[in-house]
C-alpha cells in the first residue's frame, strides 16, 4: 500500500528536524517533542510514526544506510555498477566510513540502544548488512577468488562496529579509520 502524500511529506520532514538537531546535540539529548517542534507537526505524529526516540533514530539510520545502498546499485562509477571491482570495493568502503563518521553519535546512541533490548535481531539478519556483505563477497571475488570471500567480507566490515574503532569515529578520526581501512583493502586486492 502507497503512503499518502501528506504522510510521506511529514516522514521527511520529522527525518529531516532530527538531522538538523542532530548537528547541535548528542541522539540521548533530542526529545519527541523538539523533533515535533522542528517538523512543524505534532507530537503525536512523531510518536504514532516511530514510537520512541530509538525507533526514530533507528528510520533515519536507515535511510542513510539505504541512500548508500541505492548509490551501490544504481549510482555512478566507481561506487555503482561501471567501475573494476577493486575501485569498486575501495569505493564502498570510504562510503561507509562516511556514512559511519558522519553519524557517530547516532551509532554510538544505537548500537547501546540494540544492545540492551533483550529482543534485537543479529545484524547478520538485516538485509541490508546482508546485500553489503554480498556486494563485498563478490567485489573480493572479481580481484581475489582464491580467498574466502565470506570471512573477508565479515572481517572487513565487522572492523567497522568494533569497540576501539567507534572510539575512533568518536574522537573524530574518521580520515584515519579510512585510511587504515583504504590500505587494507588495497593489499588485499592487490598483493606484492
Amino acid at each position: 500500500m502507497a503512503e499518502r502524500a501528506d504522510a510521506a511529506r511529514n516522514r521527511r520532514a520529522i527525518l529531516q528536524a532530527t538531522e538538523e538537531l542532530l548537528a547541535d546535540f548528542r541522539p540521548e539529548q533530542i526529545s519527541m517533542e523538539q523533533v515535533a517542534a522542528a517538523a512543524g507537526v505534532g507530537k503525536g505524529t512523531v510518536f504514532h510514526r516511530f514510537g520512541n526516540r530509538l525507533g526514530l533514530m533507528t528510520a533515519l539510520m536507515q535511510e542513510r544506510a539505504y541512500a548508500l545502498q541505492d548509490a551501490v546499485e544504481n549510482g555512478p562509477p566507481p561506487l555503482g555498477p561501471g567501475a573494476p571491482a577493486g575501485e569498486r570495493l575501495l569505493a564502498f568502503f570510504d562510503a561507509v566510513v562516511d556514512v559511519v563518521a558522519r553519524n557517530k553519535g547516532l551509532l554510538a546512541a544505537l548500537g547501546h540502544a540494540v544492545t540492551a533490548a533483550p529482543d534485537r535481531d543479529h545484524a547478520d539478519g538485516h538485509p541490508l548488512h546482508r546485500a553489503w556483505r554480498a556486494h563485498v563477497q563478490a567485489l573480493i571475488a572479481a580481484e581475489r577468488p582464491e580467498l574466502d570471500t565470506e570471512a573477508v567480507a565479515d572481517v572487513l566490515l565487522g572492523t567497522l562496529t568494533s569497540d576501539p574503532v567507534l572510539r575512533l569515529f568518536e574522537r573524530g578520526e574518521g580520515r584515519r579509520v579510512a585510511a587504515v581501512l583504504h590500505a587494507m583493502v588495497e593489499a588485499l586486492i592487490r598483493p606484492a
